[in-house]
């Protein structure tokens, strides 16, 4: 199962569409988790300590569990997030608050170091930006994650910037950054 999380909050999003793009090359269906639409909280001490209480107690059958297991069951994953203020969307942090769930998408050895229960194989990062893109606080971060703690193996980037710059054809960068990106895939 391909999994599609989107965290693009315009209608009419490149980024979105690009990751589309990409969808369309994969083949085949997914489930797409539009993060915007979900009613998804950033944890608070109530919903922590209650979290914390069944993850010790190896209850995962909690409904707060279950983007985690969506996402630790995908064999592909594909997120879209725009590169805003320097960063991905802040849905997509909550999100990944309420995912990582030890016991689900990773465990610790008894040295303290991460390893990854995911069954993905690849994640593919799309994102779009209106200036130059800088990777680090964005794509950066999810790559660690997921081949750092999640165990995915291999990440991918696909990007297009420098979309709102005066004189710059943005519908012409989109298209060039899909055909050059779809060829990869």
């Amino acid at each position: 199962m391909i999994l599609y999380i989107n965290s693009c909050v315009r209608s009419e999003s490149r980024t979105d569409r690009i990751a589309r793009a990409v969808l369309d090359k994969l083949g085949g269906e997914y489930t797409e988790l539009y993060l915007p639409g979900e009613n998804l909280q950033p944890l608070s001490e109530e919903r922590l300590e209650k979290r914390t209480a069944l993850i010790d107690r190896g209850d995962f059958s909690d409904a707060m569990f279950d983007y985690a297991k969506q996402f630790a069951k995908a064999d592909k994953i594909v997120v879209s997030a725009p590169f805003w203020d320097l960063s991905f969307p802040s849905i997509l942090k909550i999100y990944i608050e309420n995912i990582y769930v030890t016991g689900i998408v990773s465990e610790y050895t008894p040295e303290g170091l991460p390893h990854g229960l995911c069954n993905a194989d690849e994640l593919i990062y799309v994102t779009t930006a209106g200036g130059s893109y800088d990777p680090d606080y964005s794509f950066g971060y999810i790559k660690e994650l997921a081949e750092k703690y999640l165990g995915i193996p291999k990440t991918r980037l696909i990007k297009a910037e420098m979309l709102d710059i005066e004189g710059t054809d943005a519908e012409q960068i989109v298209r060039n950054e899909i055909k050059k990106h779809i060829r990869s895939i």
